[in-house]
């Protein structure tokens, strides 16, 4: 392709970012020729593609574009030293049944919870690992309390299974493409001009100035996640809000991804005295928890709905005593988890797709020149580089040739 190119991404979130990462390793890229704008309104990252859990799995969905992705976040992290760039490793990954303790229970079963010598000991107790195994638990997954465990299903191994830091991940995928020459641009859009069938520019108010400001486009790529029917009404997409917390260990934790299914106790309540309540819990919770490198947790609850999708990412409330559920849910288990100091509490907005179909939507919208890239539901970060790879395709080769996307093409529901 050797005409000249104004290409427009929408949204500076995972999809975005590797979208315009793509764009300029394809072979038909010219800086000269191809001008590629990344629109962001608030920040790179900021919203589910910064505080996701990073889970990569070629067992996740959908199936027809999750082998591409997943061979990619390989390859990306060879080139790009994504072992420690962006937390890349292979991983375990299970679904763990375990019965929930109270706080007075883990302090006169485990003893002072601030020596933590005395947590590795207890680990490698004779009868404690038994409980363990006896339990279907590898020995290596010891940060689960003996008296928990219940259960363990293994998902996925290190063969099929691996992660990321999403927000490093994001964020470098960014970084990398504006090397390559993609501008990246702080700023809200306020309208795309489609006019006669075809796109012809993109408006934006800056974020810095507020002033407005109008963009020339042959190609643009919507890519604002939850906040997708914002930009491009037709869009049947609808938004979910996640809360999730990082809890830093004092201890090792191995590298695990768990789906958990915690029976609680009929007197459990808060841990925290600060934010300590009355309020009921349910009978079973099933927060998630993957182990990250640095002896880091990432942990999260069911969604909601309660709260709109607000502005922006920079707009999201953070409700307090739902990452404190979290924090008391993934402590009745684990020691190390309950010791460990909480470094974030956060919120955001995860996108679905409202059709039968499911998601996500990649392809084009029947007017020309206009993409759509959403809709990923929670495996956003697993997806991204195969989206980013077939976006390229169809825009610099018009077909896609490294995956079988018919069934995600957005004019089946729009």
């Amino acid at each position: 392709m050797s005409e000249n190119r104004d290409i427009v991404i929408i949204g500076g979130g995972i999809i975005g970012c590797t979208s315009a990462y793509f764009l300029t390793r394809h072979p038909s890229y010219d800086p000269a020729k191809h001008k590629i704008t990344l629109l962001e309104a608030s920040k790179i990252a900021g919203g589910a593609s910064g505080k996701a859990g990073g889970l990569l799995g070629l067992w996740a969905y959908p199936s027809n574009i999750v082998p591409l992705s997943y061979r990619l976040h390989a390859e990306l992290a060879a080139e790009h030293d994504g072992g420690s760039r962006w937390g890349y490793r292979r991983i375990h990954c299970g679904q763990l049944s375990a019965k929930g303790r109270v706080a007075e229970q883990e302090k006169s079963q485990k003893g002072d919870p601030s020596n933590t010598e005395s947590i590795s000991l207890q680990k490698r107790d004779k009868a404690a690992l038994g409980r363990l195994i006896a339990a279907g638990l590898p020995k290596d997954l010891d940060w689960i309390a003996a008296e928990s465990a219940k259960s363990y299903y293994e998902m996925g191994t290190p063969d099929n299974t691996a992660q990321v830091h999403p927000y490093q991940f994001t964020t470098s995928m960014a970084q990398l493409a504006a090397e390559k020459g993609v501008n990246i641009v702080l700023g809200s859009v306020s309208s795309i001009d489609r006019s006669e069938g075809a796109v012809r520019s993109v408006t934006y108010r800056d974020k810095e100035t507020s002033k407005s400001h109008t963009i020339s486009a042959t190609d643009v790529v919507i890519a604002a996640g939850p906040w997708t029917k914002s930009v491009y009404p037709p869009a049947p997409i609808s938004a979910m809000r996640a809360h999730s917390v990082t809890i830093k260990s004092k201890a090792p934790i191995s590298a695990y991804a768990l789906f958990t299914e915690i029976s609680l106790p009929p007197n459990f309540g808060r841990t925290n005295t600060f934010l300590k309540s009355k309020r009921p819990h349910s009978k079973q919770v099933s927060p998630e928890i993957y182990a990250r490198p640095g002896n880091e947790a990432y942990a999260c609850g069911e969604g909601d709905t309660l709260v709109p999708l607000p502005k922006t990412t920079a707009d999201v409330q953070t409700d307090q005593s739902r990452c404190q559920d979290i924090i008391d849910y993934v402590s009745s288990i684990s020691d190390e988890l309950r010791d460990g100091e909480v470094t974030s509490r956060q919120a955001c907005y995860l996108p679905n797709v409202q059709a039968a179909s499911g998601g996500p939507l990649i392809g084009e919208t029947g007017v020309q020149g206009l993409l759509l890239a959403a809709g990923h539901t929670c495996w956003g970060i697993q997806n991204g580089p195969g989206t980013g790879k077939v976006i390229s395709e169809m825009i610099y080769d018009k077909r896609v040739t490294s995956a079988n996307i018919a069934s995600l093409d957005p004019r089946k529901v729009l």
